[in-house]
Order: C-alpha cells, then sequence, then structure tokens
C-alpha cells in the first residue's frame, strides 16, 4: 500500500494486538525535541543535563529540583507541562485510551494543536490499510480546519492553513493577506480538486495537505468522509454502524443527533427543540448524515430501532472544525447510560 501521513508519526509507535496505538519511546521522545522543549545555544547547564537525560531514558523520574534548576523560566515551565502530557500518555498506555481520556473526565488541559496531533496519527492508524485516496483525503477533516467555499453552485473544501499561507505568500501581496484576514473569499487561490480521475495524485502530496475536495451531496468525497467516520465508530467502540449522507432530516421519531462541530451542534439542537434560528443558519449546513447500528443491543433502550443523526455546518466566515471526539462521547450507547 501506499505511504502516506509520514507526518503523523505512524514510524514512532507500535500496533497493540487489539490494533490500537502502543505509546512508545520513540514517541515520546518526538515531543522532547520539539522547538518548545529542545535546548538552544543559550539554554543553562541544568536544561541541557535534564533534556539529554530523558532523551536517554524518556520514562525517567523527574524530581520539582531538576526543572527549578533550570534558569529560563519559560523553558522550565514547558518542561513542566510535557513531563505532565508525558505521564497522562505513559498511565493510559496508548495513544488512543489517552485520547479518550480527555473528554472522559480528569485529564489535562492540551493546546489544541496537540489534541490535533493525536487525531491525526489515530486516523492514520485507522486508515492504514485504505486503497482509496479519496477516503485519506477526507480523513484530514478529523484533524485539519477547512475553508468552505460555496460559489458556483459548489461546495469546496480546502485546507484552511494552506489557503491562508497561499494568500500571504503566493504574489498576492498585502492584499492578499487583508483579504484572508476579513474573510474574503480568495477566489485567485486554485487548488487541485481531487476526482474519481486524478485522486492518485494525492499519495505523493499527502503530508502538503494542498488538494480540495467537492462535498455536494453524491460526490465521492462526501460518501468517504461516511466510510470514515464508520471506521473511526468501530476503532474507538468495537460496534459496527452504517453512515449515509442525507439530504435532509425527515424523521418523525427524531431522538438522537450528534453535531460534528460547534455550529452543527447549535443548529441541530435548535431544530431538534424547533427554536428559532436565523435566516442564514441552515445555509450554513455543510452535510447530513444518518447512522444506522447493525447490533440494536449495543444501544441504550429508547434507541433501539432508530438512528443517529449527524451534522456538519460552517461558520459564519465559511471554516469548518471537526470535532471527532462527539463520536466517542456523544452517541447513545448501552455500556454508555
Amino acid at each position: 500500500m501506499p505511504d502516506f501521513w509520514k507526518s503523523a508519526g505512524r514510524h514512532l509507535v507500535e500496533r497493540t494486538e487489539a490494533g490500537w496505538l502502543a505509546v512508545t519511546d520513540d514517541y515520546l521522545r518526538a515531543y522532547y525535541t520539539r522547538p518548545e522543549i529542545h535546548p538552544v545555544a543559550e539554554s543553562c547547564a541544568a536544561e541541557n543535563a535534564l533534556f539529554e537525560k530523558l532523551m536517554a531514558s524518556p520514562r525517567a523520574d523527574v524530581s520539582p529540583n531538576e526543572i527549578a534548576a533550570i534558569q529560563d523560566e519559560d523553558a522550565a515551565d514547558n518542561y513542566r507541562f510535557i513531563l505532565g502530557f508525558r505521564d497522562f500518555l505513559v498511565h493510559h498506555r496508548t495513544v488512543e485510551g489517552a485520547y479518550a481520556a480527555l473528554f472522559a473526565g480528569d485529564a489535562p488541559h492540551l493546546p489544541a494543536m496537540i489534541v490535533d496531533q493525536m487525531v491525526h496519527l489515530i486516523t492514520r492508524n485507522i486508515l492504514e490499510d485504505a486503497s482509496d485516496p479519496m477516503r485519506v483525503k477526507a480523513g484530514e477533516l478529523l484533524f485539519r480546519e477547512q475553508t468552505i467555499s460555496t460559489e458556483n453552485e459548489q461546495l469546496m473544501l480546502a485546507d484552511a492553513e494552506i489557503v491562508e499561507m497561499r494568500a500571504e505568500t503566493g504574489g498576492f501581496g498585502g492584499l492578499g493577506a487583508l483579504l484572508v484576514e476579513a474573510g474574503t473569499p480568495m477566489r485567485e487561490i486554485a487548488l487541485d480538486v481531487l476526482d474519481e480521475d486524478n485522486k492518485a495524485v494525492y499519495w505523493e502530496r499527502s503530508d502538503r495537505f494542498d488538494t480540495a475536495i467537492d462535498f455536494r451531496f453524491t460526490q465521492p468525497a462526501l460518501d468517504a468522509f461516511a466510510r470514515v467516520l464508520e471506521a473511526w465508530v468501530r476503532h474507538f467502540h468495537g460496534i459496527t454502524v452504517r453512515i449515509q449522507p442525507q439530504r435532509s432530516i425527515r424523521d418523525e421519531r427524531w431522538t438522537w443527533h450528534v453535531g460534528l462541530d460547534a455550529e452543527a451542534s447549535r443548529i441541530l439542537n435548535a431544530l431538534y427543540q424547533q427554536t428559532p434560528l436565523e435566516p442564514e443558519a441552515l445555509a450554513r449546513i455543510v452535510a447530513l448524515f444518518r447512522m444506522d447500528f447493525e447490533n440494536s443491543e449495543d444501544l441504550i433502550e429508547t434507541m433501539r430501532g432508530k438512528p443517529v443523526w449527524i451534522g456538519l455546518a460552517m461558520t459564519p466566515d465559511r471554516r469548518l472544525k471537526v470535532k471527532p471526539q462527539n463520536l466517542l462521547t456523544n452517541l447513545p450507547l448501552k455500556r454508555a447510560d
């Protein structure tokens, strides 16, 4: 199979028998070599000694005095944070276990960047044997914020960071930067749109995140994302679900829904509760899905035989930031009741 997302760090971890990713010493070392931790020329002897100690033995005990001896207070704080994160990872043994624990109660507060890095690696694991580049591209939505264009009756999703970078460095100068800052659609920025004919080019560009997808109903990318969500649910919950794109929600027994982002949650809650929405809110819905469960015994009794509705929606400035953790915490599973 073609390799992809080398930046995810899959080579740093090992799969357990259950298919999750064990926290390894190499995985921990990767965090010690981040710019916030790696010593610089001005680093003191205590900081250099601690770094060398951790690189030699990533799980070594570190006393408060060793950190207090670091002269740079910012560096000392960075070590306190990364060692707390290290202990959290080691305690949960797997990347998936640590990620799930973030949303299950007492857990450290992590920057969004680190959480996205964890999702990147987990999604890489879930798609380990994927042969369809469209499905892998759709998987980017779980950890990369998207910019959405609806011009010409299309629904194009592109990586927000790449779009901003192209606007700033793509020859548009200060005007491009101002347009991005103001949230103006960048018509001049053209990214290759993946389709069934050219999608193979994705393999060699997977770490560049510089392709776009058409997310309209009946388009391959939308179906591919549904398959990614199915795999995510199966990976974490060990159950089989079927997820299908829908044009609308027509369900007199509508009982349960999950928004995969804050805006979708707000809109779906209002529709369910039949409370007023601003006129433009419905136009911000990007996609709707119906989730059905293969085994009704997996569900709480009041949900057996009923679907779960799933929604995606863009913000007023045409951004989409998926929260895959909502499929960990917000499903009506019996064991979570």
